[in-house]
């Protein structure tokens, strides 16, 4: 795995064609796809951290692990030949993996961390304050193009609401973001409160070492148990089948089933619903009661579906090590918590898996021609391009597909662009209303009737708007996406040149 190398000390002002922010899962892609297709570009990527991998650097709770296929959550360039559902350590060796293959290493700066952005129309360029954290010293990148690849969330301090008697509790309470090295989980009582894709996860992890683990959850959510295999990667390999071919074919697989389900959880969401059900039940027994614990009061793909690799969270529960528990935090006591119903939770650890706090554009001072931007009165083109705001992209994943499948798409994107903007001799582009969508609604960035977790609907009013209208609709629909972003016509007046 490559290891972290700082910037030359030295090297204090840098002008680049291209300016990628972050070294996770989007800006190394996006890195690899423009050394490719765009080979003559300079370009540089700035981290804040002191090493690559991003949401796998930052996350270290026990069990952390991928809820994506890496077939799909891998990059299409790079075949993935481990278990579908992979641990943190095994993506970050694959990251590792590409960056040294492709020698994209001397082009990341470690220990950079952005503190402004600021565009000038006059200059056509972007100016990027930097402070470097392992020195203490201010640097300054200039570039063409600023390509923001650093995800949506706050890798600081994840999302910890405040519970009555907090201050009282005499235990640890702890946040999967921020989990202690040293923390002592053997033969405690543990509590976790939430019941996404990180409860999921670390409950299995360390259920058999602890007194008990309770998972504790105001609503249920929706879980996929299945094995940590692909039978047809399996069959393909037998039949020494190139890793290449496999991993397309299987990616192209997953993708295929994938709709299927989307399509069938708004058609028949009851049949969906059972079908879940079937898989815990197969764990669990007939006789468990999957109705108070697992039927949230959503449809299924509301919300992202957790994927349970070999079922082993219920496993967990079935060999008496876990339980869940569904109701809501009165106040914490001395001893735990004290639930509406009156029962009491008795805790040494609560672990708080209840979700992060959403960052925009990596909570940078942006503006552009000396003006503050407010983020949130922009339209989004295409949702990674943003009205008033030349030269940049934004890398937003997709909620219900693998992230990387649109950071791919965009990356395809961002390069077409810039040989788009040479051809025609522009420094400069910005996505621009028309007069045709002046009365055009303009709607929420992600619509909360399609997906709505907390996270989100906590921060919708700092995101931009997306339009009623194509190019301005940010579908969240890889489906679509596949044969749209490709055959976007550059030239259709919502992108205007200079």
């Amino acid at each position: 795995m490559v290891q972290a190398e700082a910037a030359d000390p030295g090297s204090t002002i840098g002008h680049f064609d291209v300016l990628i922010v972050g070294a996770g899962i989007s800006g190394v892609g996006g890195a690899y796809h423009l050394q490719q297709q765009c080979p003559d570009k300079t370009y540089v990527i700035l981290e804040a951290m002191g090493d690559f991998g991003g949401t796998w650097k930052t996350h270290t709770f026990p069990g952390i692990r991928s809820d994506s296929d890496l077939y799909t959550f891998g990059y299409r360039f790079k075949p993935w030949t481990g278990p579908p559902i992979a641990t943190g350590e095994e993506i970050l060796s694959y990251m590792g993996e590409v960056i040294d293959d492709n020698d994209l290493d001397r082009h990341i700066r470690y220990h950079h961390s952005i503190g402004s952005a600021r565009w000038s129309t006059e200059e056509r360029r972007w100016t990027l304050e930097v402070t470097r954290t392992d020195t203490g010293e201010e640097v300054r990148f200039t570039g063409d193009f600023l390509w923001m690849c650093q995800g949506y969330y706050r890798h600081r301090a994840g999302y910890t609401p405040e519970w009555e008697g907090m201050d009282r509790f005499r235990g640890e309470v702890v946040h999967p973001q921020t989990w202690p090295d040293d923390l002592d989980h053997v033969d405690k009582q543990v509590v976790v409160i939430g019941s996404g894709a990180t409860a999921a996860t670390l409950i299995p992890a360390i259920a058999a070492n602890c007194g008990h683990v309770t998972m504790l959850q105001r609503s249920p959510t929706y879980f996929v148990a299945r094995p940590n295999s692909n039978e047809l990667a399996d069959t393909l390999r037998e039949l020494d089948i190139p890793e290449e071919w496999t991993h397309e074919i299987v990616r192209r697989k997953i993708l295929h089933d994938q709709e299927q389900v989307v399509r069938l959880s708004a058609e028949f969401p009851d049949l969906v619903r059972e079908e879940l059900f079937k898989g815990i039940r197969a764990i669990l027994g007939d006789d468990y009661d999957v109705g108070p614990h697992f039927t949230p009061a959503y449809q299924p793909w509301r919300q992202r579906l957790a994927v349970i690799p070999d079922g082993d969270l219920f496993h967990s529960i079935a060999a008496g090590d876990a339980s869940v528990v569904t109701d809501e935090i009165e106040a914490f006591t001395e001893s735990g918590i004290r639930l509406t119903s009156g029962d009491h939770l008795e805790a040494d650890i609560v672990v708080t898996a209840t979700g992060f706090e959403l960052s925009v554009l990596g909570d940078i001072e942006f503006s552009i021609d000396g003006e503050p931007l407010d983020f949130s009165d922009t339209v989004g083109y295409r949702g990674m391009m943003f009205t008033g705001i030349p030269n940049m992209v934004w890398v937003f994943g997709y909620f219900r597909a693998s992230w990387t499948l649109r950071a791919d798409l965009i990356a395809d994107f961002v390069c077409r662009l810039l040989h788009h903007m040479d051809g025609r001799g522009a420094s400069m582009v910005t996505p621009t209303l028309r007069d045709e969508d002046a009365d055009m609604d303009l709607l929420p960035w992600v619509d909360p009737e399609d997906f709505n977790p907390g996270y989100l609907t906590r921060s919708m009013h700092l995101l931009p708007r997306q339009g009623a209208d194509e190019p301005w609709r940010h579908t969240q629909d890889y489906w679509s996406d596949k044969d749209t972003i490709p055959a976007a016509d550059l030239d259709d007046g919502t992108l205007v040149y200079d």
